[in-house]
């Protein structure tokens, strides 16, 4: 009986001191630099009246957090949609997974130089993101609005060989998605994610000429971790935090419709 005392009395100071160490050591979220960041801070301050300390972590690019997370310079990161995070373990073999849905971000088609997607010319010079995931996103929306079409059975990632039919001889152009909204001069129109169309001072809701449905949509954001921590209590109620009536109020009032809930109530 005093050996299992004992043991018992061991496993709990070790418990403890496990607590004690979680306080100590601050959960490292990394997110994109803006309007994501934004939404962050919301989700931190939530996150600490539950007794989280998270500390924020910023990037420019989206190339970045899915590296650091993987090499254990962050705890979770919270900038991404599925089919992004596939085409990232495919190319870099990341031990990496969602645990929890933030919000859904409807990829938009923008220009300075028309008003309507009518407008277009034949040989139209089109922008798209140079990554397999919002790239494909980028060409399904042009196939929607019946500007260029894409062989049968790619899916949600397909690339510029798998166009089938481009008729109007549009040139599409490949750009780092960051670097979209500078573009928008030097191009006909351009497909941007919004994020970085709200950081640009575009309006999804009034500026795009067309953008991806919202019901329905496979691109919801989540928070991600390393597959081993994928049942972390500190990062599950991390989870809660980015699902919390705080920030679902912060993206009614903030960006109108321009960044939605991806989670359900």
């Amino acid at each position: 009986m005093i050996r299992l005392i004992r043991a018992l009395t061991l496993a709990l100071c070790v418990l403890s001191l496990s607590f004690a160490a979680d306080a100590a050591n601050p959960i490292k979220l990394g997110v994109m630099a803006g309007a994501e960041e934004e939404i962050a801070e919301v989700a931190v301050k939530v996150a600490a009246r539950d007794g989280l300390k998270v500390e924020l972590v910023t990037f420019q690019d989206y190339a970045l957090p899915n590296a650091a997370l993987e090499a254990g310079d962050l705890d979770a990161n919270a900038f991404q949609h599925q089919p992004y995070l596939d085409a990232q373990i495919a190319a870099h073999g990341y031990h990496i997974v969602a645990i929890g849905l933030t919000t859904v971000q409807p990829i938009g088609l923008y220009s300075r130089k028309i008003k309507s997607v009518a407008e277009l010319k034949n040989g139209a010079r089109i922008a798209i993101p140079n990554d397999p995931s919002n790239g494909g996103r980028a060409l399904n929306l042009l196939a929607t609005q019946g500007l260029l079409s894409i062989k049968p059975g790619r899916g949600l990632t397909p690339n510029i060989t798998d166009i089938a039919a481009n008729p109007r001889h549009f040139d599409i152009v490949e750009l780092d998605a960051a670097q979209l909204p500078r573009a928008l001069p030097d191009v006909d129109v351009a497909v941007i994610n919004t994020n970085y169309a709200v950081d640009a001072g575009l309006s999804p809701a009034h500026d795009a000429l067309a953008q991806e449905p919202i019901v329905g949509n496979p691109y919801g954001n989540f928070v991600a971790t390393r597959t081993k921590d994928r049942a972390r209590p500190d990062l599950l109620r991390l989870v809660k935090a980015f699902q919390s009536p705080e920030v679902r109020t912060l993206l009614e009032t903030r960006f109108k419709g321009a960044i939605l809930p991806a989670w359900t109530e």
